[in-house]
């Protein structure tokens, strides 16, 4: 397997521009291209460019409103980064990314559609929950966790709570398969906060949360039974795809 990428500018790279397997050019296209190179993203601007999260949460917000349209849902959330928005700005929501489609003062709104709420802990919301909230990623920004796409791959369940006098164990529960791949001190995406997994043993995982984490997210809102969202590591979703793939090259030499 071999990839040649021949770009001096990668931001204004195009598929066409990258020699490599399919999935490879979707990977760089989706992980490192088309990252803004400002905070610009009304109009076509924010059609043109890929988002990426690194599951740095930045500030957390409140359902304040719910309206129903066809099987659409209409969100509107409370929050304090609301005054720096802008329509069409897409945001990550408990890990999910979603569009602003209308701005208020001290609230904004943004619409799931149906698949969305049934694969993620967003149709769960009521009025009065909390979610986490991170903005896309600007160019040459710090990337604090990891490679984060906004589209939840599974909903786990918190299967225990441990209050370690300083900290905090949380362990989930969740259905493994071959393309939703854990490790020991790898990374995973619980509600879109960027952790690292502890003690993968079967369908059950852990995370330690520090007090920061604790108290700056909604994991302090997180309760045994919750349904937590879960996107796993890009890297780790290549790299099981391929072995999928190689393994059957193999059986039809």
């Amino acid at each position: 397997m071999f990839c040649i990428v021949l770009v001096v500018n990668y931001s204004s790279a195009t598929s066409s521009e990258i020699f490599c397997p399919p999935s490879l050019t979707s990977f760089f296209n989706t992980a490192f291209a088309y990252i803004p190179a400002k905070e610009e993203t009304s109009g076509s601007y924010a059609q043109s460019y890929k988002i990426m999260f690194t599951g740095i949460i930045e500030t957390i917000a409140k359902v304040s409103k719910m309206e129903r349209e066809g099987t659409n849902l209409h969100l509107t959330f409370e929050s304090d980064l609301s005054s720096e928005l802008k329509i069409d700005q897409s945001l990550s929501h408990n890990g999910v990314c979603l569009t602003v489609i209308a701005l208020q003062e001290n609230a904004y709104t943004v619409t799931a559609v149906e698949e969305t709420l049934i694969k993620s802990n967003l149709g769960q919301l009521k009025v009065g929950d909390h979610v986490n909230i991170e903005r896309a990623l600007l160019y040459k920004g710090r990337l604090d966790g990891h490679i984060v796409q906004g589209h939840v791959d599974a909903t786990g369940k918190c299967h225990e709570i441990e209050n370690l006098n300083g900290s905090w164990r949380f362990t989930f529960e969740y259905t493994p398969t071959e393309e939703h791949l854990l490790v020991d001190k790898g990374s995973i995406c619980i509600n879109g906060v960027s952790l690292t997994v502890v003690d993968p043993i079967e369908n059950l995982f852990s995370v330690a949360i520090i007090p920061y984490t604790f108290e700056n997210t909604t994991f302090r809102y997180i309760r045994v039974g919750d349904t937590i969202n879960l996107e796993f590591d890009i890297l780790g979703k290549y790299i099981a795809r391929y072995a999928k793939l190689y393994v059957a090259a193999l059986g039809s030499l």
